[in-house]
């Protein structure tokens, strides 16, 4: 696949095959590419916890906040919820400004699940109680949790014009639609 296929593909999937598992070969692949990531400084404070189980998964699963549009949808259900996490953390003692670091390299595993059939969802709303599931060290603070799996659901992308809604919605037939603005929308200046 092309590189601007592969990143028109690539969107945030908030429901999985949960039965078609990801394996942990799979997961290590995709954090293989975030390394290669750029890094303020080269500093890279960025590590990574995977879990594949679904031990482990039943208990990340409730510490997310899933699709804060969705006003009335609680998040997937039993037998929708990703087959697999990677959760991003930063080592504070190397970098006191990590976020510098976190949308490349989590982009890089978004467009290689993407390149190996599965999709992502990148989660921000975190429990404060999830590093207890981990015991994590004070030093270490979790960023981000994406979510991995097969896809089950259509994701459609459509252009908006300045002032209407950016807020993504799901149709009907479940249908889950994003709206982006323009590219003439966003370039504001040329010279």
């Amino acid at each position: 696949m092309q590189i601007s296929e592969l990143i028109k593909n690539t969107r945030s999937c908030r429901r999985f095959r949960q039965n078609v598992p990801v394996s942990q070969s799979d997961l290590e692949e995709m954090i293989e590419l975030a390394r290669y990531s750029g890094s303020a400084r080269n500093i890279q404070p960025l590590l990574y916890i995977t879990s594949n189980t679904r031990e482990m998964n039943k208990r990340i699963f409730p510490h997310l906040g899933w699709a804060g549009y969705l006003k009335d949808w609680p998040g997937p259900g039993e037998g929708e919820r990703p087959a697999a996490y990677i959760i991003c953390l930063a080592d504070r003692e190397l970098s006191d400004d990590p976020e510098h670091d976190l949308g490349i390299p989590t982009q890089n595993i978004m467009l290689a699940a993407t390149d190996k059939g599965l999709a992502g969802c990148r989660i921000a709303s975190i429990s404060p109680k999830l590093p207890d599931e981990f015991k994590l060290t004070e030093n270490l603070r979790i960023m981000i949790v994406l979510a991995i799996g097969s896809p089950a659901e259509t994701i459609r992308v459509s252009d908006i014009s300045p002032g209407e809604s950016i807020r993504y919605w799901r149709d009907s037939t479940g249908i889950h639609h994003v709206p982006k603005r323009k590219t003439t929308d966003i370039i504001i200046g040329r010279y």
